[in-house]
């Protein structure tokens, strides 16, 4: 599978809390999809649709919980035209970093707003 995309950053709260709240966001998102949990390893990946999958790994960091995020290409026939499909992916990593901002904000506030922010960093 090749990765089209991949970002990283940390938010201020526990891994484990962090990952059940990743799960649970993942999971609610309404649309048809497989879900993989392995809490050991702090891995969750969702696939869906003809060819994406979204990977994400929860692990220790100084900082709370380091998050990372790949998006990778997952079709089994015709890859070679998930590109042409997806217009060449114009600003498609540009986009999936401001969505993984907004979700580390998200997890970053196990109680609602006011709590600290995340800091991202894309690779």
């Amino acid at each position: 599978m090749k990765a089209l995309a991949e970002v990283s950053g940390v938010v201020a709260r526990p891994p484990g809390e962090v990952f059940e709240a990743l799960r649970q966001r993942v999971a609610g998102g309404g649309y048809p999809l497989r879900l993989e949990v392995d809490r050991e390893r702090g891995f969750l990946a969702v696939q869906g649709g003809w060819w994406y999958r979204g990977e994400y790994r929860v692990t220790a960091d100084p900082g709370g919980a380091r998050v990372e995020h790949r998006v990778v290409n997952a079709a089994s026939r015709g890859r070679w035209g998930v590109p042409l499909a997806n217009r060449f992916f114009l600003g498609f990593r540009a986009r999936t970093a401001a969505g993984f901002a907004r979700l580390l904000e998200e997890l970053g506030r196990p109680g609602g707003p006011g709590a600290a922010s995340a800091r991202t960093v894309l690779r």
